[in-house]
């Protein structure tokens, strides 16, 4: 297991070449300190662990690690379906400015769809991280005062990997004389 920057393990994610509407993430507030976990999992990209803290209102920092290199149908039952009210995406920024104008186009093109006909939050969300060319999104069940349940369990099934993220995120906070997160 490799221990990196939670920047570098959300490129990761980014340059995985998988459907990106099959992404799902479960997280919120860390067990015992400052900071947020999330496990992001994809049936073909593998599952990922990041353990953030806010250092400033301006600045993330934290670590991260894959976890497994598939998810399969046992540690997927901890990952919420598709019909989850909670939404979340991975975006780059347009390559140039002819790309930006494009993607603009493709989401007016986008919206004035739905605005035309019947749909659902979900099926706009789609289509519009479709429109911007989205790398990674989907469901996520995240709960940023508690922890949810699913994320519970899968801590104790990557417990090596939470040991070790933890004295790593712990470092970083002391590190940065931080005694509690920003809120």
């Amino acid at each position: 297991m490799r221990i990196r920057e939670w920047k570098d393990i959300v490129e990761d994610v980014v340059e995985k070449d998988v459907d990106p509407d099959d992404w799902r993430a479960v997280g919120g507030k860390r067990a015992g300190g400052v900071g947020e976990d999330l496990y992001l999992g994809h049936p073909r990209g593998g599952v990922y662990l990041l353990k953030t803290y806010a250092k400033n209102p301006y600045e993330v920092r934290g670590v991260g690690t894959r976890v497994a290199r598939s998810l399969d149908d046992e540690i997927g039952s901890f990952l919420p379906q598709q019909e989850t009210e909670g939404r979340f995406a991975v975006q780059n920024p347009p390559e140039s400015e002819d790309d930006a104008e494009e993607k603009a186009r493709h989401l007016e093109q986008v919206v004035k769809a739905h605005a035309d006909a019947p749909t659902t939050p979900n099926d706009f969300f789609d289509d519009v991280m479709d429109a911007l060319d989205s790398p990674a999104f989907g469901p996520i069940d995240f709960d940023r005062y508690d922890r949810p349940d699913p994320a519970e369990e899968l801590s104790d099934r990557f417990e090596e990997a939470e040991d070790l993220l933890n004295e790593e995120l712990d470092d970083l906070i002391e590190d940065d004389d931080v005694g509690r997160g920003f809120q």
